[in-house]
């Protein structure tokens, strides 16, 4: 089957691996025969690094109602959130103004593109809470709605 060349404590050996049955090996070592039983193979290591990254876990709770709302929701206060980083360009709405779904509140800079932020929720602007020119963060509360 296979040869190979040893040197084992300055000794030279030819072997010649001739069979392998049932966890036993029939080699030829400098012309003598022997059976060799084999007991368990080492498995090598890889040595691929295996990347472990921590579990992520979503910023804000899909349960809290403070991070946006919704159309639907018809009673109490929303809150407009800023959907990611940016700066407040204009604001197009003043406390008291009426709104529908829909209406476009601001305008606000982010990603180097003007965002159109509207209105979730029908009702009454409650209060603005950032001027032309402010830098907002992902979920800074922009404006309240009201019913």
């Amino acid at each position: 089957m296979k040869k190979y060349k040893f040197t084992i404590r300055g000794n030279n050996y030819d072997v010649e691996l001739i069979s392998i049955d049932d966890g036993v090996a029939e080699v030829e070592v400098n012309g003598s025969t022997y059976q060799v039983e084999i007991h368990e193979e080492k498995k090598k290591q890889s040595k691929t690094p295996r990347i472990v990254r921590p579990k992520s876990e979503p910023s804000v709770a899909s349960t809290d109602k403070a991070r946006t709302s919704r159309p639907s929701a018809k009673s109490g206060v929303g809150s407009l959130k800023a959907p990611l980083p940016g700066t407040i360009l204009e604001i197009k709405v003043k406390e008291g103004d009426s709104v529908k779904v829909g209406d476009t509140l601001l305008i606000m800079e982010a990603m180097k593109m003007e965002n159109n932020i509207k209105a979730e929720k029908a009702g009454t602007v409650t209060s603005i809470k950032v001027a032309n020119g402010d830098s907002v963060m992902e979920g800074d509360v922009l404006v309240e709605i009201g019913e």
